[in-house]
């Protein structure tokens, strides 16, 4: 399936026309499919050739030494979670892969910075940390003009988001799905599920096997060119716009017999916004034919909800 593919420089670079023309584009394609491609993103080939380099590295370390950076107690929000550790909303089986977590990095005196982990530093691999938090300040930049789009698109101010963004609880996610080496009890590497947060943003996979269920019921598989990155809708962007704006139900497969051997590599980045964000349904988002499909929440207390039914919170 070729998903729609938008120009964020029409939004960032455009003139008023093409800036009005991509707020229309990007919300029709949220609203219809829940994942678009988007060119001209902002974030340096160069980076993220560097970020597959160094995130290969680290799941290439014997296991016990990966092991040194499971931190409990961290709900798996920073550093390295193990193979089968987490499972999607509803699954009882685990997802075939394992994962390192960064986070945010708050440079002012803002207090919110005592309800982040620090992040998890891996002295193997030096260029790794410096790479993560370049990375992870690209997405943010990236993802808050998407949002600012989205905003536009549903009548708020284009900076509706900015106070809810700054120092928000973003997580990059590095993701390792390794060979496959005796006959799957499946053929699904990480179960289908829709992401918690506000939007998430995606550098091209090493491999094919995102899939995503379309609005007919049907699996198709979701392919990007190299210079284009997938950004999906998450749950939280689905409840505070009442549903009008969709959070697609998407999975990994497994690769043919012959690629068994291969690894996969993935690198989501999931926006989130500060804890205390409300994500009630907005009010222009409400009304006789959509009556409000959700109680109030705040972020956290909607993403601690979450982190506890896919098994990373007690």
């Amino acid at each position: 399936m070729a998903i729609p593919v938008v120009d964020l420089s029409r939004f960032t670079n455009g003139t008023e026309a093409e800036k009005k023309a991509f707020v229309q584009e990007l919300g029709k394609a949220y609203e219809e499919v829940g994942f678009v491609a988007v060119k001209n993103h902002g974030i340096p080939d160069e980076l993220i050739a560097a970020l597959y380099e160094y995130v290969q590295q680290f799941f290439s370390l014997p296991l016990e030494k990966k092991l040194h950076y499971e931190i409990e107690g961290l709900a798996g929000q920073r550093g390295y979670t193990s193979f089968g550790r987490e499972h999607a909303k509803g699954s009882e089986a685990p997802d075939l892969k394992e994962f390192f977590q960064y986070g945010q990095t708050v440079e002012d005196d803002d207090p919110i910075e005592s309800e982040y982990p620090d992040n998890v530093h891996v002295p193997e691999i030096p260029p790794f940390d410096k790479t993560l938090f370049s990375a992870y300040r690209h997405f943010e930049k990236s993802g808050y003009a998407l949002l600012q789009a989205i905003s536009l698109y549903l009548g708020l101010d284009e900076d509706y988001f900015k106070p809810h963004l700054h120092n928000g609880n973003s997580i990059l996610r590095a993701i390792h799905y390794p060979p496959i080496t005796h006959e799957p009890k499946s053929a699904i590497r990480a179960e289908q599920h829709e992401d918690i947060n506000l939007i998430t943003l995606l550098v091209g996979a090493s491999a094919d096997g995102l899939q995503i269920l379309t609005k007919q019921g049907d699996w198709v598989n979701v392919t990007s060119l190299p210079e284009q990155i997938v950004v999906n809708v998450g749950d939280m962007l689905q409840r505070l716009t009442n549903n009008k704006l969709r959070s697609t139900t998407h999975r990994v497969v497994n690769p043919a017999r012959e690629l068994w051997h291969t690894s996969r590599f993935s690198m989501p980045f999931f926006m989130h916004p500060r804890s205390e964000m409300s994500l009630a349904c907005l009010p222009s988002c409400i009304d006789a034919a959509h009556p409000k499909a959700y109680p109030d929440a705040t972020a956290g207390e909607y993403l601690d909800e979450r982190l506890r039914e896919i098994g990373l919170k007690k």
